[in-house]
């Protein structure tokens, strides 16, 4: 997806949708309930719990009619913090142009 989306240096989360971010969330606490609930206690068996937790969510996605490859990127989060950092800097000193 990196090379799709054209990110070079930065973590891919940083452009990913919101869906995709809270399905591998959803992916990750299904791995951290199961591997508590059946008492797993090696990196392997976590391991494959995950990976089968991240294809099950993933083909939920599919089965509703979300492709994860075929959505665009969002905007930069870095950017997007510096602009809500920016904006609020101009509106504090100009709190006359605030509407």
């Amino acid at each position: 997806m990196k090379e799709k989306w054209k990110i070079k240096n930065k973590p891919l989360a940083d452009f990913m949708p919101t869906i995709l971010l809270k399905a591998k969330d959803f992916a990750t606490e299904i791995t951290i309930y199961n591997a508590k609930e059946n008492e797993m206690s090696n990196e392997s068996q976590i391991s494959i719990e995950h990976i089968t937790n991240n294809k099950t969510v993933r083909n939920t996605l599919i089965s509703r009619g979300i492709q994860p490859e075929n959505l665009n990127p969002e905007e930069d989060i870095d950017k997007v913090d510096r602009r809500l950092k920016s904006d609020e800097r101009k509106s504090l000193k100009n709190p006359k142009k605030l509407k």
